[in-house]
């Protein structure tokens, strides 16, 4: 008699345990794979679940197993690499292996969706179309643009004129006169010989050098350090085209949403390549497409965002994170894993190049680059005649503020506007105030459920918490002592537009935040206006400081500088002097010379004195030299176990029993030490109370030995079900 099959199944559910199934009727056990998906009953749903292994045994008994209902795929869905990289980062961020391979995969895929591509309409010319002379459609200048693009690429879908900035209103017109037709076919791409669609730049002697340290096969990784506006795209654009030559894939992760379309624009311009992006601003279909796509080898290119690190390739040749440094990379919920970190184990299972650049590297990043774990490429100078900013420290301290501004800075604003050039006023705080205030009794508009105060917002007018959304009117009243005076205190980016509007009466003011960004294509549509040219002034928050070319600023000005100096987060000064950094970097790209001012209340602060004047690599040098000394990442490493509940006492109670469990199964000592229970930094928010539990180890393997045991033990426990927890392994927010 043959042993029976049972299937042990993966499915999205928040328990750290493998699920058994006996398979479905009618499917042979033999055609199973690890990988494939199975649509499952669980309780009184139906999940879908991705296939572990198939053995002959269970711990329940067998007629206590239920069969699958169905069989979803005839074939694994994701190449071995990629599953055993999801698999390993499972364990590693100690996260339900089911929601993690869930989390890998695009929604419709998670639903039970069939994993077949779509035929999509793409817009080509007719042949009237190929031979309409030049200039027969002057009158209709976008027309025109769009029907050379056609002659120019072929054929265009829907994602394809989004991206560069089309819609049906020029596209209905061409059809109308019979000039473009519609067809529906499935994405193929050129001719591997036929590569560029417009000529490389010439590259400096250090970019040159550069890219020729950059292998074309096998791992390696390099940090790219390069000053803003050094030319870190055009070394990634001939590190691709070199890989696309090889008949090779390239993975581009980006850390915003808001970059992918200029770097998908900029990708397209100059490659003749399938190029596909995927990020959460694409509905559900067009992100299957893509990686549909991208899995079968018909987009030679994937530009995305954090979650596009779980993109398959058939051909990976080379993968590349821009602006590594920047924290997006890290999901700070659910699964919370890191693009980044994972970027470096994908890219050496697949054997391929890693490229991480930036301005202002990661601590880690430098700290491996320091000690030869990467190779380490670096970019003192702006690419052609581009010279960096000069930058000026501006004391504040018992000078009289304009909203915010002093009379120097509103003086050098009006000296730049009048000369035609272009100015960004970074401040990274929303809204119009951050709070509002009594005058007469000194209350202060606070959030109900969260220890943080109300952003005042003046379009629409009404109070707002950032944490938790909850929103409310501005009162009239005072609520405690019934007194009309109640004023806006403090400067957020409603109210420096406001000011710099009254200042400047005759220039535009853009604000460029996630208040005037909302709609779709609002954040294209004021970058759009940014480069014509036009005298301007850019307020805004961190938004404006990642990765933008605005060739006509020549003046930043840096309001809010003190932020990040006193964080109770120990990664607060290095997240502070790299945003200064980024945004400085947006100050005379091109030919013309810029300008930086720093508006600061602590000009004598040693990291403040540092940055400025000696750079980044002395600053970061400072840091890690305290970080060393105090025994923090990256020389030693970190895990964070959170816990929130509705009344405090259960999430303390939670992480008192976690940590005489860990300290039972590891006593502290230099190799293990553990920090708390203590409040986070915010320690109320959305009526939930927050705690959490430092673990740090001299090794990985020590703290992860661990946190396997730890975390097994608490999902038993009667107080896990009074607390909602978490692990966070690797934490690069401590709030």
């Amino acid at each position: 008699m043959s042993s029976p099959i049972v299937l042990e199944i993966a499915l999205p559910t928040p328990l750290r345990r493998r699920f058994d199934y006996l398979p479905p009727a009618g499917v042979d056990p033999k055609t199973l794979r690890a990988g494939q998906r199975l649509k499952v009953p669980f309780g009184s749903q139906r999940l879908v679940g991705l296939l572990l292994r198939t053995k002959s045994e269970s711990s329940l008994p067998l007629k206590q197993l239920r069969p699958a209902d169905a069989l979803l795929d005839e074939a694994p869905l994701l190449p071995d690499e990629l599953w055993q990289l999801c698999l390993w980062a499972a364990e590693y961020y100690q996260h339900p292996i089911g929601d993690a391979l869930s989390t890998a995969l695009p929604v419709l895929l998670r639903q039970g969706e069939a994993a077949r591509e779509r035929s999509e309409p793409y817009w080509q010319l007719t042949t009237e179309g190929k031979g309409l002379p030049e200039g027969a459609l002057k009158r209709a200048p976008r027309q025109a643009e769009l029907l050379a693009l056609l002659q120019q690429r072929g054929a265009l879908n829907r994602a394809d004129l989004s991206v560069l900035g089309f819609n049906r209103s020029q596209l209905k017109p061409l059809e109308q006169k019979g000039l473009v037709e519609m067809t529906e076919q499935v994405l193929t791409p050129p001719e591997a010989s036929h590569i560029l669609r417009e000529a490389p730049l010439t590259l400096s002697e250090e970019q040159r050098v550069a890219l020729e340290q950059i292998p074309e096969n096998g791992f390696s990784i390099s940090l790219l350090d390069g000053s803003t506006g050094s030319g870190k795209t055009e070394i990634y654009l001939q590190a691709i085209a070199r890989t696309l030559a090889l008949g090779r894939q390239a993975l581009v992760l980006v850390p915003e949403i808001g970059l992918t379309p200029q770097t998908l624009a900029r990708f397209q311009r100059r490659f003749a390549q399938p190029v596909v992006a995927m990020h959460s601003g694409m509905n559900d279909r067009e992100r299957l497409d893509a990686w549909l796509q991208a899995r079968d080898g018909r987009a030679r290119i994937v530009i995305g965002t954090r979650s596009a690190i779980f993109t398959p390739l058939a051909q990976p040749g080379i993968l590349i994170v821009d602006e590594e440094h920047d924290s997006s990379f890290k999901q700070q919920d659910g699964f919370r894993y890191s693009a980044r970190d994972l970027a470096a184990l994908r890219a050496k299972r697949m054997g391929i190049p890693l490229v991480l650049g930036s301005a202002t590297p990661a601590l880690e990043s430098l700290h491996n680059a320091r000690t030869g774990r990467y190779q380490y490429l670096r970019l003192t100078h702006r690419a052609g005649n581009a010279r960096p900013p000069e930058i000026l420290l501006q004391d504040i301290r018992r000078r009289p503020l304009e909203e915010g501004l002093s009379e120097q800075t509103l003086n050098q604003i009006r000296t730049t506007l009048e000369d035609g050039n272009q100015v960004l006023v970074f401040l990274n705080r929303r809204g119009y105030a951050p709070t509002l205030e009594c005058t007469e009794c000194g209350w202060l508009a606070e959030c109900g459920h969260c220890d943080t105060r109300l952003t005042m917002h003046q379009t629409p007018r009404h109070l707002h918490c950032h944490h938790c959304d909850h929103q409310r009117a501005v009162p009239r009243h005072c609520p405690s002592c019934q007194s009309t005076r109640l004023q806006p205190v403090g400067q957020g980016t409603e109210r420096s537009e406001e000011a710099l509007q009254r200042y400047f009466p005759d220039t535009r003011v853009l604000r460029v935040d996630r208040d005037s960004t909302r709609q779709k294509h609002a954040f294209r549509d004021l970058i759009d206006e940014v480069h014509r040219g036009d005298p301007c002034i850019l307020v805004g928050t961190q938004m404006l400081a990642k990765g933008h070319h605005f060739a006509d600023v020549t003046l930043v000005v840096i309001l809010d500088a003190d932020a990040g100096l006193f964080s109770t987060d120990f990664r607060g000064p290095e997240k502070m002097g790299q945003l200064l950094l980024q945004v400085a970097g947006r100050a005379g790209r091109a030919e013309k010379p810029g300008q930086v001012i720093i508006q600061s209340h602590h000009v004598e602060h040693p990291l403040i004195r540092t940055l400025v004047e000696r750079g980044y690599h002395d600053f970061a040098e400072l840091i890690l030299s305290e970080r060393r000394l105090t025994g923090l990442p990256p020389f030693r490493q970190m895990a964070l176990l959170r816990a929130e509940s509705k009344r405090p006492e259960n999430a303390v109670a939670f992480l008192k029993q976690a940590r005489a469990i860990a300290e039972k199964l590891h006593p502290p000592n230099h190799e293990l030490g553990y920090l708390g229970p203590l409040p986070a930094m915010l320690e109320k928010r959305g009526d939930r109370y927050r705690y959490q539990l430092q673990l740090n180890a001299a090794n990985r393997k020590a703290l992860h030995s661990l946190l396997s045991r730890l975390t097994l033990e608490l999902e038993q426990h009667p107080l896990a079900k009074r607390a909602r927890w978490s692990v966070d392994v690797d934490p690069q927010d401590m709030s």
